[in-house]
């Protein structure tokens, strides 16, 4: 069975344009160059795993997401929705934000 990057590709790229960002602003997210996250867009390269990570925290998904196409549901919903309607750099901001709330938690 052939692993289908095309779709992996597609929904990446249709994430970054609902969230508003270039290829430039992801690619600088996930710490990979534009070349390759282009490739990946259009299904010609794979990602290892810690692109993976990156791609996921960049864009707020679950790598079941990116590899499968599966949505979840659950009570971060709202969370979800909230984060889609802020700028790239807002989203960066409440992501740190959130980042040291789960760090003073000790979770």
């Amino acid at each position: 069975m052939n692993y289908p990057y095309r779709e992996t590709g597609q929904r990446i790229s249709n994430l970054r344009k609902e969230y508003g960002l270039s290829q430039e602003k992801l690619a600088e997210m996930a710490d990979i160059s534009i070349q390759f996250l282009s490739q990946i867009e259009n299904g010609k390269k794979n990602m290892t795993v810690t692109t993976l990570r990156k791609m996921c925290s960049a864009l707020s998904v679950t790598a079941d997401y990116i590899i499968n196409g599966n949505s979840f549901e659950s009570e971060n919903d709202e969370l979800i929705e909230l984060c889609k309607t802020l700028s790239p750099e807002n989203r960066l901001r409440a992501l740190k934000i959130i980042r040291i709330l789960i760090d003073a938690s000790g979770d």
